[in-house]
């Protein structure tokens, strides 16, 4: 599992010119679904997200969580991210999980980090989405699991 973690200000995601997703200040997370990924590493995974310290205190060291701050997250399914560039010139796409057990575990992530208190937007599944973002810092990261 991989899972882009972008610190945001706001973000949305549209489909077909509609916005079907759209945060303020929180986390855009573009999430890849990998062959092997089960249930327990998407539990991991939000886990790790809910307790990851980037947001700055008061004197501008990154303290502070997600929960700390009040901040939302908009969840996007990105299969692109497990993309293999090492051969060639066309990405293989071979080490994504296939539909429809990807999509369940994405559904079932964010169930997770629902039940960890946070409110999560989300894009859908394997459509063709827009995803507007204004980060923060800019403060990316790129969180593997397996």
């Amino acid at each position: 599992m991989r899972v882009v973690i972008q610190r945001v200000n706001h973000a949305q995601v549209a489909i077909d010119n509609e916005i079907v997703g759209k945060i303020q200040k929180g986390f855009l997370l573009l999430v890849g679904i990998g062959q092997d990924d089960n249930e327990e590493i998407v539990a991991k995974a939000a886990q790790k997200i809910a307790k990851m310290r980037i947001f700055e205190d008061e004197e501008g060291k990154t303290n502070l969580s997600l929960a700390d701050v009040k901040g939302q997250i908009l969840s996007v399914s990105q299969f692109t991210l497990l993309a293999d560039t090492k051969k060639g010139n066309r990405p293989s796409f071979v080490k994504a999980m296939r539909p429809p057990k990807a999509d369940e575990l994405w559904q079932e992530f964010n169930h997770q980090l629902e039940n960890l208190g946070f409110h999560v937007e989300t894009g859908h599944f394997g459509a063709d989405m827009k995803v507007e973002l204004e980060n923060d810092g800019p403060f990316t990261i790129v969180l593997d699991l397996d």
